[in-house]
């Protein structure tokens, strides 16, 4: 008989603690009014959800402030549940990093956060790359930007005040990892990035293993980001590929089901977006059943290697002049974030 998927995964830091398989994700390339954010995570907290992912920049704010009401009117321990928040681009200054955690916390309502992100690669001079120069790019912090130690360790420091419970990072290549892991007190308890069968980073999910950094994948359905940063919002994606849709058919699943179960049987936690009751519930239930046959899981792996090629949805090089995903070339480099 085959195994039912794992609920959560050990981090490998010092606490040892523990991170719920499938989380809800609240990021809307719309924006959605904070209602519903608040009850979808109400919904979510109430179906047995306990790991939550937001970030001060979906809203500046409000998607923070909406989860922190559902979190107060669900009323269960707050200690139970796995909030996930993250530095916006803006905040990478050292000095800027604990204030910025304490406005998150505000949001929520929570006396400390259980992990904090940062994100790779850019510190922007604000936080939606308004202010640009003449030639169209953004203008990033040259120096935060290039070199992040200074960031991660005020990251660090939020364990020490014991205002963060865990520190990991979000958008990270292997690349910069290595580069961080170099000067690093604490390494990263987790690294959350696009991963779903088109865009699957075996080789980046190879390394945080190696390092025993868990890693999180968002958009684990494919998706739609922001207009700026999706430059195949056009492009179908695995959800409706025939290969996971034979394989969902043949195992009576929704194709939804069958990705998050390939995630999660790779060894990562999922994040995926759900603001409807029956989404919300569906997602979660997929624990309840038993694992992809060896069979399945390698025709999905398959779908990353076919003559297509790799497919990122949330892709801002374009927007920002540089790939901060780039495995061969560490960027940015100043060239690209002088005008």
């Amino acid at each position: 008989m085959a195994s039912e998927l794992p609920r959560a995964f050990v981090l490998d830091d010092e606490t040892k603690g523990t991170i719920p398989a499938i989380g809800l994700g609240t990021f809307q390339p719309e924006a959605a009014p904070p209602s519903i954010v608040k009850q979808a995570v109400l919904d979510a907290l109430h179906a047995g959800y306990r790991h939550i992912d937001t970030a001060w920049m979906y809203g500046d704010g409000t998607v923070e402030r909406a989860v922190g009401e559902a979190i107060r009117d669900w009323g269960g321990p707050r200690d139970a549940l796995f909030v996930v928040t993250k530095l916006a681009n803006a905040h990478h200054k050292p000095e800027d990093v604990a204030p910025a955690l304490e406005s998150s916390l505000a949001n929520l309502g929570l006396g400390y956060d259980p992990i904090a992100y940062v994100r790779a690669g850019q510190g922007a001079v604000d936080e939606w790359g308004t202010s640009r120069h003449r030639d169209g790019k953004p203008k990033f912090d040259v120096e935060l930007s290039i070199d992040f130690s200074s960031t991660w360790a005020a990251m660090e420091d939020l364990v020490s005040a014991g205002k963060a419970k865990h520190v990991g990072v979000s958008n990270f290549s292997a690349l910069k990892l290595h580069r961080l892991l170099q000067g690093a007190r604490r390494k990263p308890a987790v690294n959350q990035v696009e991963m779903h069968p088109y865009l699957p980073q075996a080789e980046l999910l190879k390394f945080c293993r190696e390092h025993g950094i868990h890693v999180t994948a968002h958009m684990p359905l494919g998706g739609r980001p922001v207009a700026q940063v999706a430059p195949h919002k056009d492009k179908s994606g695995p959800v409706q590929d025939i290969t996971v849709c034979a394989i969902a058919t043949k195992n009576g699943r929704t194709p939804a089901d069958t990705l998050l179960q390939w995630a999660i049987q790779r060894g990562t936690s999922v994040v995926p977006k759900a603001y409807t009751h029956g989404h919300i519930l569906s997602n979660l239930r997929v624990l309840d059943y038993p694992e992809l046959s060896l069979e399945d899981m390698k025709a999905i792996d398959n779908l990353g290697s076919t003559e297509k090629g790799q497919l990122r949805f949330m892709d801002p090089s374009g927007y920002w002049g540089f790939d901060i995903f780039d495995e061969e070339r560490d960027y940015p480099i100043r060239d690209d974030l002088e005008g």
